[in-house]
């Protein structure tokens, strides 16, 4: 079984996708069996049958070098670039736990090290319906996933990212690791960096620019992180 680790972030578009492609890739580069999954997938390319032809799980999967199907990468995927509760009700077709659990329990066989990235923010409704409400973090807790917060480095983030650790201490997961993304060695940066490791009481374990395609982080260090 994998040892696994839950990429989280603070709101949308903060870079979860590529930092969870940098980190397989870091883990690969040293040899070591490092897969991908994903829930759900929205704001995707489908072909005519409604498969998955280009998109997050995509990129990771070609970044790091994985090698996997396509299929075995998402369980549910969507065109619509909205919360995948409201993409599944456009489409019809809701997000089935059962298959997620399928799914992910294979990827967990599969591989030794398992990136699981999340949708959007940590509150991302996946199904709510008449049969059915479940957020994302059921997910995280039905399967007792460690959590690292992906966090733009710039201005509002000592806000966003103390807020999001909160809420998942106070609701008692286990957030164990900080990544700042889009950061620039900057005073008002720096002390961002600063002020969320000494409220949050967590590691700011990597700082990636903008352009940079390296953790600057050994396999090694990264392991730490995973459980």
């Amino acid at each position: 079984m994998a040892k696994c680790l839950f990429i989280s972030g603070t709101s949308t578009d903060v870079g979860k996708t590529f930092i969870s492609a940098l980190i397989v890739k870091c883990l690969r580069d040293s040899n070591l069996n490092a897969g991908y999954y994903k829930a759900a997938a929205s704001g995707v390319e489908l072909d005519e049958k409604g498969n998955l032809i280009d998109g997050d799980p995509i990129f990771v999967n070609n970044f790091a070098k994985i090698g996997e199907r396509p299929e075995n990468l998402v369980s549910f995927v969507y065109s619509q670039a909205v919360s995948p509760h409201l993409a599944a009700k456009f489409n019809n077709r809701p997000i089935d736990f059962e298959i997620v659990k399928r799914d992910f329990n294979r990827a967990n066989e599969k591989y030794d090290y398992l990136v699981v990235e999340g949708s959007g923010g940590i509150i991302c409704p996946l199904r709510w319906d008449d049969q059915s409400h479940f957020m994302l973090l059921d997910i995280v807790k039905k399967f007792n996933l460690p959590i690292l917060i992906v966090a733009d480095s710039g201005l509002g983030t000592i806000n966003s990212t103390v807020l999001t650790v909160d809420y998942l201490q106070k609701n008692n997961f286990n957030v164990n690791s900080i990544i700042f993304n889009h950061f620039k060695d900057e005073p008002m940066e720096n002390d961002n960096l600063s002020m969320v490791e000494e409220i949050t009481k967590l590691p700011v374990i990597a700082k990636v620019k903008f352009g940079e395609n390296d953790l600057k982080m050994s396999a090694n260090d990264l392991k730490k992180f995973f459980c």
